[in-house]
């Protein structure tokens, strides 16, 4: 019995340190935990046609690489569907500030803006205060260090 448990437990460990390396790496989009949807499911095309978050639903949804994205409206569906980078949040989803900053934090769908016709979401309203203090300068940064963070 001692054996099979330190055989079972060997099998185990190692099964593990194989599975590390997949685990070292962030998604290029940012969908949360156990979650394969993008913008936590906020209409992306809202921000831009309405000027304010708007959560979708699974009557309009589409899969733009490898992540759902959910749509308030047939029309914004088709939108998304006929230019997708126009309407994607910059540094998939994650946090402009964060980013800047060399590191990832989820992007929060209530704290956005719209500069340059880009969309960009910020982790929380104290973030997204720090992030209005020098917007230019944090997207350059952010650029910078654009998807290098996700290796970190």
């Amino acid at each position: 019995m001692r054996k099979l448990f330190f055989a079972l437990t060997l099998a185990f460990a190692a099964a593990l340190s194989f599975a590390a390396p997949a685990f070292a790496d962030e998604r290029p989009v940012h969908t949360g935990f156990a979650s394969n949807v993008g913008a936590s499911g906020y209409d992306v095309v809202a921000y831009f046609t309405d000027g304010r978050p708007v959560r979708g639903t699974t009557q309009f949804k589409t899969t733009h690489e490898g992540v759902e994205y959910r749509f308030a409206s047939a029309e914004h569906l088709a939108a998304f569907r006929a230019a997708p980078a126009r309407y994607l949040p910059q540094y998939g989803g994650y946090c402009a500030w964060a980013i800047s900053q060399n590191y990832t934090a989820p992007g929060n769908a209530n704290n956005w803006r719209i500069v340059d016709g880009k969309l960009y979401l910020n982790y929380n309203d104290e973030i997204q205060r720090r992030w209005e203090a020098n917007i230019p300068g944090f997207i350059r940064d952010a650029n910078t260090n654009w998807p290098g963070v996700l290796s970190r």
